[in-house]
């Protein structure tokens, strides 16, 4: 079977991407006998000069513009899209559902008690109006209140990103509170937590933060972490490849029926992790502990921070959470070590050290009567219950 010569124009530089390369990765490991061209690049930009002289038998690329996608069938070659924007007519094309993303970031927000729902989106991309049009519409069916925000489009030469995260706190502040916020994808999340932060705006008691595309770099490194809906970027690249792979053999493939395919889940982290509560104590009790709770402090600690008595404390957190102070204290010291243990080489003792345990015997203790098995099980099965 010849070695085919495959164009991959397809940017590198954030999370979603990379996982459409493993799939492509993935299907020539399986399937294809490729040779592969493949340029650092960021999105939307034009085709690389060496494209005109090269002598090919197909492209996968993200069109992003019209004149990308002018560009791109002056070769006449066969061509897979994967981007949403569809500006070429007559290319196939695959993505993830865009009514299936935002049902998951609803349910998400309803299943934790929010009743006030929001959508930041971003004018320069055609998914993201759809998409908050699909998470409008499942939020009127839910009998929510709905709100939204545009930003100017990020890739415009005068996107001023200050600007941008400072529009959005002043939208922010005008909302209802419980409020939940679905960003139309991580960097416009990252944003939303940014304008929380100038207007301190406590994430995620006051106002929970929802992503698209789980860009573990984006996710991880905010502050509080990014909780992210899942994309199953890696069957998209697969797929893609197998179709591409089907039209350099000669086969007719009906442009006009995508490959879709559906988000995986959501990825809670922080900034989701809590339930809507209109109630200052409380909001301001869960706060103190979230940010202290690894510190190894006590109920008394958390009285401090606010007016309650014990007793109203502890009556308040049980109608509310179902849980009593001491027990949220402890639940958010587990799932630190949940994420130590999964996500970092530290030993036992290291964690038990960063979540407020003297000995890494107490800490074994206690996760195991919590979790239902030691530490170092829960390591080698890669992080499940």
């Amino acid at each position: 079977m010849k070695q085919r010569s495959v164009a991959l124009l397809i940017e590198t530089s954030n999370g979603y991407s990379r996982g459409l390369l493993d799939g492509v990765i993935a299907y020539m490991k399986a399937c294809g006998r490729w040779s592969v061209q493949l340029t650092e690049q960021q999105r939307g930009a034009t085709p690389p000069t060496w494209l005109d002289s090269w002598d090919g038998d197909g492209i996968i690329a993200r069109i992003e513009t019209d004149a990308i996608g002018r560009q791109l069938l002056k070769h006449r070659l066969p061509i897979v899209d994967l981007s949403a924007a569809r500006h070429v007519s007559g290319v196939p094309w695959a993505d993830t559902e865009d009514r299936a993303i935002a049902r998951l970031a609803v349910d998400h927000f309803v299943q934790r008690g929010f009743r006030n729902l929001a959508y930041c989106g971003d004018v320069g991309f055609v998914w993201s109006a759809r998409r908050g049009e699909h998470f409008r519409q499942l939020a009127e069916q839910a009998q929510c209140r709905f709100f939204e925000h545009h930003s100017a489009a990020r890739y415009d030469e005068g996107f001023n990103p200050t600007m941008a995260t400072r529009h959005i706190g002043e939208w922010l502040a005008d909302l209802p509170r419980p409020l939940a916020v679905m960003g139309c994808y991580d960097f416009k999340a990252q944003q939303v937590l940014d304008a929380c932060r100038a207007r301190k705006i406590a994430v995620p008691e006051e106002v929970a933060v929802l992503g698209v595309d789980d860009d573990r770099l984006i996710c991880e490194l905010s502050e509080p972490t990014l909780s992210s809906i899942i994309p199953d970027t890696k069957r998209t690249g697969y797929d893609a490849a197998a179709l591409l792979d089907k039209m350099m053999s000669g086969e007719t493939v009906n442009a006009d029926q995508p490959l879709i395919t559906q988000p995986l889940g959501v990825r809670v982290r922080g900034s989701t992790d809590t339930l809507a509560i209109d109630d200052d104590e409380i909001v301001r009790a869960l706060g103190y502990i979230r940010r202290n709770a690894t510190a190894n402090i006590r109920v008394d600690d958390v009285l401090r921070q606010g007016t309650l008595s014990r007793r109203s404390l502890e009556h308040r957190f049980k109608k509310l959470l179902g849980l009593t102070p001491a027990e949220e204290i402890q639940r958010v010291r587990i799932n630190r070590i949940k994420e130590l243990l999964s996500e970092t080489e530290l030993s036992i003792g290291e964690i038990a050290d960063r979540t407020g345990f003297e000995y890494g015997e107490y800490m074994a203790v206690a996760f195991k009567r919590s979790v239902g098995c030691t530490p170092t099980e829960y390591r080698d099965q890669g992080g499940s219950d």
